[in-house]
């Protein structure tokens, strides 16, 4: 008789939860009844308020049950667990479970099915389809499939991916560099780490891809230090990868050349912009570099250099496997594709849902998140990491699509949706967020150095009602200044989250909605 396969993730979130402990007892255990088991560490499939998450292969397909513990195990098997048995912690086949069902996977289509490391399991789920694909044709036909699937940066910027490629293709340059922007900082986001943990392979065939349409040999994953999960994984997934003939210096017998190495992160917020990462990356402090020159033309060691962040380099293998108007047939407007939105702070159902753009922020806080955690009505949601704006209930109907978002002084960013109940301090909140850029500042221009310093003082002055009137409109232009005179987005967004908890939440400030906007 065959092993049964049992899936238990490898993602941290599920290691924080005690996946090693359940992998353990379940190995344990099976042997203790005479029972085969294959057990296969996958990904996570996002769904966090789950983990741990076990998964049993059945005549039926995979079948969920969660969030086990070590100690639920014994009762697990005595239920049937190895044959899709009845328990209270057994929610049917996973990929009928709503919460997956009603995705739009493009990008994350392997999340959780299956071994990160796995060569055969990744080749099986249509991998290297794209690779092989770009292989075969010419660079300005490979540029144009990017462009034409309105593929935009992932990282918050949302400028055209293939734009960006066709800048660097055009440059003449011996030695031209593809780097990933992995210093995935944002409060809330963690689709970047959940890509490296569990579907390494992905990264690598995109960057791989772009170097391809754009002539570089030689590329860098600059991956946050506070990942040690993911910094092993891309290390091992290269290595095997490497040794698997898709990178080196024949790729697939082709005769074109990718090398690719990790990097690991200097711990700064600020090196998650681009210039300061490419200083990082050169041995140098994380400081932001003025731009013209942009970094396509005269990037790391001052060549070419095409700079995406995981998600973006992750959406082109399939873009390239299935073709460009398959990808850009989702979403809606310019927002071209799915994105991976990643649900966090008081929310009932925290985790992943990859969706085309167009989805609400209602539909993903209730339909996917099941509401607060903590039962109480939401005030606020923090959409695009701690520079991201807070949005009112009142906006959240506004189809999620850059454009969109951009009009209402929002942003999409990457992706990151942070959730506040009743209870919250928009002012405290607001005080947070210039209090955040005075600590990871790269202290280059005076806007961001000096504006969040005094930014904390002003709201201090506000909530303390000392000139309040007047602390108000000094707020106001100290935000304007930071915003058109800063160098990188660390000083022109930091306005975002204090104006939007200052004109939507004035009460939280000690004034009248009607003193809010007059001032």
């Amino acid at each position: 008789m065959s092993a049964i396969k049992v899936y238990v993730p490898r993602d941290s979130v599920a290691l924080a939860l005690g996946a090693d402990e359940v992998a353990e007892a379940l190995l344990a255990a099976c042997a203790a009844r005479g029972e085969r088991i294959e057990l296969v560490r996958n990904g996570s499939r996002g769904m966090f308020w789950l983990e741990t998450l076990v998964e049993v292969q059945t005549p039926l397909g995979r079948v969920a049950y969660g969030p086990v513990t070590p100690q639920d195990v014994p009762a697990l098997l005595d239920a049937g667990l190895l044959h899709g048995g009845e328990h209270a912690l057994r929610h049917g086949v996973t990929e009928q479970m709503p919460y997956l069902a009603l995705q739009e996977r493009l990008t994350f289509a392997r999340m959780g099915v299956t071994d990160p490391l796995s060569l055969a399991d990744y080749a099986e789920h249509e991998g290297w389809a794209g690779l092989q694909r770009a292989l075969s044709l010419g660079a300005d036909a490979l540029i144009h499939e990017v462009t034409h699937s309105g593929l935009r940066g992932r990282g918050g910027a949302a400028f055209p991916a293939g734009i960006k490629w066709k800048t660097v293709a055009s440059i003449p340059a011996a030695q031209k560099y593809v780097v990933c922007n992995a210093d995935e900082g944002d409060s809330g986001t963690f689709s970047d780490r959940m890509t490296m943990e569990g579907d390494p392979f992905m990264l690598i065939e995109g960057m791989t891809i772009a170097a391809l349409a754009v002539g570089a040999s030689q590329g860098y994953v600059y991956i946050r230090c506070e990942y040690p999960h993911a910094v092993a994984s891309m290390t091992e997934a290269i290595t095997r990868a490497k040794a698997a003939g898709y990178l080196g210096d024949n790729i697939l017998g082709s005769g074109r050349t990718f090398h690719l190495e990790v990097r690991k992160a200097a711990g700064a917020y600020v090196c998650g912009e681009e210039t300061a990462m490419l200083e990082s990356l050169e041995g140098k402090r994380g400081i932001v570099r003025a731009k013209p020159p942009l970094p396509a033309i005269e990037g790391l060691f001052g060549q070419p250099t095409v700079i995406n962040n995981v998600i973006t380099l992750s959406s082109v293998p399939i873009i390239l496997a299935r073709g460009a108007d398959f990808y850009r047939n989702f979403g809606m407007g310019r927002s071209h594709g799915s994105l991976p939105f990643q649900l966090a702070g008081n929310i009932k159902h925290g985790g992943l849902v990859e969706k085309a753009f167009g989805i609400t922020l209602r539909e993903l806080l209730y339909g996917f998140g099941g509401g607060s955690v903590s039962g109480r009505p939401i005030k606020a949601v923090q959409v695009g990491g701690p520079l991201g704006a807070y949005v009112p209930e009142s906006q959240w109907d506004v189809p999620l699509d850059y454009e969109a978002y951009a009009a209402m002084g929002a942003v999409i960013g990457h992706g990151g949706i942070v959730v506040h109940d009743d209870r919250a301090n928009m002012a405290k909140l607001a005080r947070y967020a210039m209090e955040f850029c005075a600590l990871e500042s790269c202290g280059k221009c005076t806007p961001c150095r000096i504006g969040s310093t005094r930014g904390v003082e002003v709201i201090d002055r506000i909530t303390q009602d000392i000139n309040r009137t007047q602390q108000i409109h000094l707020l106001r232009d100290l935000c304007d200044t930071m915003t058109h005179g800063s160098l990188c987005a660390m000083g022109s967004m930091t306005p975002y989250p204090v104006l939007s908890a200052l004109n939507h939440y004035p009460q939280d400030f000690g004034i009248t909605p009607i003193a809010a906007i007059s001032a």
